[in-house]
This record gives structure tokens, C-alpha cells and sequence, in this order.
């Protein structure tokens, strides 16, 4: 393929918490990149999909959900959404239809607008609404005249993704692919098994002690056999949720190691043996060195 015709691009994708910017990223790069759950805030760090369309190469960027932050990791969480967004070649503002965070939207469309930058409206879960409903939100968030181009989507089902990806591989610049052909992440193999886990963790913990933990993977060992040996710790603040996590008898630990397991074996295509830890460590929320593991700064 000649470089003269080809295009690359960044395309981020901004949004209040639980809008579906994961799932529409799974969604264009066929492959599991950000892990997807019902809670909000899962995403903490950017992740970069990768996906070839024609003669373009789409970088994703997948960010954490924008909305007022209170504490350490919040206030990571959205600097790490909002970092690189003014060198974006398109931006987008996923809007869940079925529950629009006005309140958050309207962070960002501010943002934008106070620095002239323009963006791309795509409305997602138009499947969880009706037509009526979803053209009264239309109305509503293009009264702010900073959107160029409007896509109603589900992420999840695939309702008019084709056209947003015709719109992204017609829009992206012209220039030279930045990522070979097959690599379709910029994450590396430990945050990616760091991830895999913590997706399981937060499927199956209540609600507040999943935004108290963090994963690290310690250890990665190819063996020769083929198979993968992965050791990870998980960080909690306090010995009762180390408790809760590990689950009489470490029965809820092993629950969630074996389905995170079974994901990464799925994943990586090979045999995988994974043992997680459980640590104390009440000051991780403000330990630089914990952030940088996962991807984001603290200051």
C-alpha cells in the first residue's frame, strides 16, 4: 500500500462516566481493549485501540468518564481523559441516551468551547430509548454549536456504527500509519492482565470497594511449555476489605481468579496460570508509584 494514500488519526472519545465509550471501543476495533462493566468510572487511564479501516488507521483513544472530581485518584482519572484532547485530530462526545448526564455533558461542551474546539456528537444506547426522546436530545445538545457532525449508535449492538466508522476513516488525516498493521492496543501485556482482573473484581464486589483497589502485576513468566505464569497483587485500604475480597476461606478470590483465568486464556490464546494476592496498603491512594502502575499521575 502506497503511504500517499494513506490516513492515521486520533480520535477521542470523551464522555460523562457510564456513557459506553469501553464497549463502542470494543466495538470498532472487534477486540476486547477496555474492560466493560455496569459500574461507572471502570475506565481509569487512556487506552489506545487500534482499527483499519480502508486505507486509514484509527487510533482510539479511550478515556475515563469526565465529570467534578472530590478525591486523589477522581481528580487523576479525569486529568488523564482531558490530557491530549487539544492535539486531537476528531473529537467525540458519547452521550448515553438512555440516562443523558446533562450536567456532565455540559463540563465538557464548555471545555471544548472555551478553547474553540469543535467536536462530533454520537448519541449511544439508542436501543434503551424512543425515536421521540432521542430527537429531543439531539435538539438539546446542538443548541451549543460546537458539534459538527451528529451519529445516533449503540455501542453495545452495532445500530449505525458502520456510519461513524465511514465518517472516522474518510475524516482522519492523511499521513503514514503510526502502529503496525496487527498491533491493535497500546497497552502492555501486565496493565492488560492487571485489567482483565480488575474487570472481574468489579463485576463481583459491592459497590464501594472496587474504587478502593488496585491491581499490579507482579510477575510474567513465559514458560516453555507455552503457557503464561501471572502473579498480581491486589491493593485494599482497610484489613475488612481484604476480607470481603479474599471471602470465607478464600473462596471469593479464587472465584474471581479462576474467571479472570479463563478471560486471559481466551485472550491471549494460551494456557495461563494466575495467582493473585490480596495487600494492605491504606495509602495507595496517594502513592505516586501506585498510579504510575496503572497508567496515571497523582499530581
Amino acid at each position: 500500500m502506497n503511504d500517499t494514500n494513506k490516513r492515521c488519526g486520533y480520535v477521542y472519545l470523551l464522555g460523562a462516566p457510564n456513557a459506553g465509550k469501553s464497549t463502542l471501543v470494543n466495538r470498532l476495533t472487534g477486540a476486547k481493549i477496555s474492560i466493560v462493566t455496569h459500574k461507572a468510572q471502570t475506565t481509569r487511564a487512556r487506552v489506545i485501540g487500534i482499527f483499519i479501516c480502508g486505507f486509514s488507521q484509527i487510533l482510539l483513544v479511550d478515556t475515563p468518564g469526565i465529570f467534578e472530581p472530590r478525591r486523589g485518584l477522581e481528580r487523576a482519572m479525569v486529568s488523564s481523559a482531558w490530557s491530549g484532547v487539544a492535539e486531537a485530530d476528531i473529537r467525540i462526545i458519547l452521550v448515553d441516551a438512555s440516562n443523558p448526564d446533562f450536567t456532565n455533558v455540559n463540563l465538557i461542551i464548555n471545555q471544548l468551547s472555551l478553547a474553540s474546539q469543535t467536536a462530533v456528537l454520537a448519541i449511544n444506547k439508542i436501543d434503551k430509548v424512543k425515536r421521540s426522546n432521542l430527537l429531543s436530545i439531539v435538539a438539546k445538545l446542538n443548541s451549543n454549536k460546537i458539534f459538527s457532525d451528529t451519529f445516533l449508535i449503540s455501542g453495545l449492538n452495532g445500530d449505525g456504527v458502520k456510519d461513524l466508522e465511514f465518517f472516522l476513516k474518510n475524516t482522519v488525516p492523511c499521513g503514514r500509519w503510526l502502529y503496525p498493521a496487527s498491533q491493535i492496543s497500546d497497552m502492555n501485556d501486565r496493565l492488560f492482565a492487571a485489567e482483565i482482573t480488575r474487570e472481574k473484581l468489579f463485576l463481583q464486589l459491592h459497590e464501594e470497594l472496587p474504587y478502593s483497589l488496585t491491581v499490579e502485576t507482579e510477575s510474567w513468566q513465559e514458560r516453555k511449555d507455552g503457557s503464561i505464569r501471572i502473579e498480581q497483587v491486589v491493593y485494599v485500604t482497610r484489613p475488612g476489605h481484604r476480607g470481603i475480597l479474599l471471602g470465607r476461606g478464600g473462596q471469593q478470590v479464587k472465584r474471581i481468579g479462576a474467571a479472570a483465568r479463563r478471560e486471559l486464556e481466551k485472550l491471549l490464546k494460551k494456557r495461563v496460570h494466575l495467582f493473585i494476592f490480596v495487600k494492605v496498603n491504606e495509602k495507595w491512594l496517594n502513592d505516586e508509584r501506585r498510579y504510575r502502575a496503572i497508567g496515571l499521575n497523582l499530581n
